[in-house]
């Protein structure tokens, strides 16, 4: 009599193992595109066209840290906007962030309504 293997086991317990821990792959898919975090303004812009609605919610105030004496305690600000695209009443709404003209955040609010207004939807 044969002892049992465990490969099958093993592997579906990695596969569990990988899946149980959070990452963050965030894309949005405009017609054949797909942007992604860290893709710029104009990027997002001819890959989705023009969002539905454009606001900027605020500035983001970040500190340099360094050793030297010219780096230390350097201020510099970033513009945060946010684009929303509704996808129409068979998707949802997507809420693009940038921090200074770079995506930082893709997130949903919600169902879209009426026509979808995102290119190649």
């Amino acid at each position: 009599m044969r002892t049992p293997t465990y490969g099958i086991f093993s592997g579906t317990l990695s596969l569990l193992l990988f899946l149980s821990f959070p990452f963050t792959l965030h894309a949005f898919r405009c017609g054949d595109g797909l942007v992604s975090v860290g893709d710029s303004k104009g990027r997002v812009m001819i890959e989705c066209g023009k969002p539905t609605l454009k606001e900027k919610v605020g500035d983001k105030e970040t500190r340099k840290k360094g050793t030297g004496t010219k780096t230390k305690g350097v201020k510099s600000s970033k513009t945060v906007e946010q684009w929303t695209y509704n996808c129409g009443k068979d998707d949802f709404i997507y809420i693009l962030t940038f921090e200074g003209g770079k995506l930082v955040k893709e997130a949903t609010d919600g169902r879209g309504r009426g026509a979808s207004e995102c290119k190649g939807r």
